[in-house]
């Protein structure tokens, strides 16, 4: 068995963790390089994803999406506005036009 010196040692290891950390920069760098090479795929997979969980809804569905909701406000205003009775009057009227 061969026997090394205490400054042998600390070479080899100072060496071999200069070594590791040049492998470990190439490594991440190569890895950096590539998502930025696919990031256009990488974005377009992650949309399709993002449709599979939620789908887009039709433009019908939108509509009655946005109906409804204005409805619940203008009603919600009715509620709150009920001692004022011209403006309980004229969101009556804005309610039958929507």
């Amino acid at each position: 068995m061969q026997c090394y010196n205490m400054s042998t040692i600390i070479s080899i290891v100072q060496n071999f963790s200069l070594i590791a950390a040049g492998e470990l920069a190439l490594v991440s760098g190569a890895a950096c390089a590539l998502i930025v090479l696919f990031k256009p795929l990488l974005r377009g997979l992650a949309r399709a994803a993002m449709l599979v969980v939620k789908p887009k809804r039709s433009k019908e569905e939108q509509l009655q999406r946005r109906q409804m909701r204005d409805a619940m406000m203008l009603k919600r205003m009715l509620n709150t506005m009920d001692r004022d009775p011209s403006h309980a009057a004229e969101l009556r009227a804005m309610a039958a036009r929507a």
